[in-house]
């Protein structure tokens, strides 16, 4: 499974993927995010779904780009050219997958802000290569493992929040995402795009990095539970520490 989560803020972007990979009883970790480059441009590009579909839909994308006749100006241009190099792997692939019993299974997340986007936007991408852009009223998009985090992130984010605030609660939703979650691991992969800024800030963050933030949280979150009201509970004859 993967945790993959792109989140829109009016101060920026933020990216956040896990590494990862399982098959069968075999885990191993391999990168789920990854930076290109459109119309000198930075765009970034997160995938949960069929490890192969994946690499070869990536591997086309970047062959496109290197080889772009036409510069597109505007973000959604973009996915529509990612979107047909996924359907090019529909037809490549499609048939021999669902013959052994298998279905192409991809989904991206694409975000960025190209010269003539009046902001920076980020879309969520199906396997059918159709697509929504998220937007202000629900800043954000997961692939892969969504049960966990969503409430989390439902409750913490708002496209006014700052990307510090938007950050730490991604990374709560990741941790909350884990913890319950055996498919979905360490090392993490972030990156950020500050309004005006020119190039994503990226940073790979181990277990060992994040281990007093998850253990602050968990501290925290016992300990508003215990703290929080409870005359409610009389009505069950108990009281608060029972």
């Amino acid at each position: 499974m993967t945790f993959c989560l792109g989140i829109k803020t009016v101060a920026g972007l933020i990216a956040v993927a896990d590494t990862r990979i399982t098959s069968g009883t075999e885990c191993r970790t391999s990168r789920k995010l990854t930076i290109h480059r459109a119309a000198a441009a930075p765009v970034f590009v997160m995938t949960s779904g069929l490890r192969s579909a994946r690499d070869k839909v990536v591997t086309y994308f970047d062959e496109w780009l290197r080889g772009e006749a036409v510069i597109h100006r505007r973000l959604y241009e973009l996915v529509n050219a990612y979107g047909e190099q996924v359907r090019r792997v529909v037809r490549e692939d499609q048939a021999l997958l669902e013959r052994d019993g298998l279905r192409f299974d991809l989904f991206s997340i694409i975000g960025g802000r190209l010269p003539d986007d009046g902001e920076h936007r980020l879309f969520l991408v199906y396997p059918q290569a159709n697509w929504v852009e998220i937007g202000e009223s629900s800043p954000y998009a997961i692939i892969g493992n969504a049960f966990y985090g969503k409430p989390i992130l439902d409750r913490m984010l708002d496209y006014g929040c700052p990307l510090s605030a938007a950050l730490k609660a991604a990374l709560l939703a990741f941790d909350c995402t884990l913890t319950s979650a055996s498919d979905v691991s360490y090392p993490l992969d972030v990156a950020v795009l500050r309004v005006g800024a020119a190039e994503f800030i990226e940073h790979r963050f181990t277990e060992g990095d994040m281990a007093s933030y998850a253990a602050w949280w968990g501290a925290s979150l016992r300990r508003l539970n215990a703290d929080a009201p409870g005359d409610w509970l009389a009505a069950l004859n108990l009281e608060t520490g029972q």
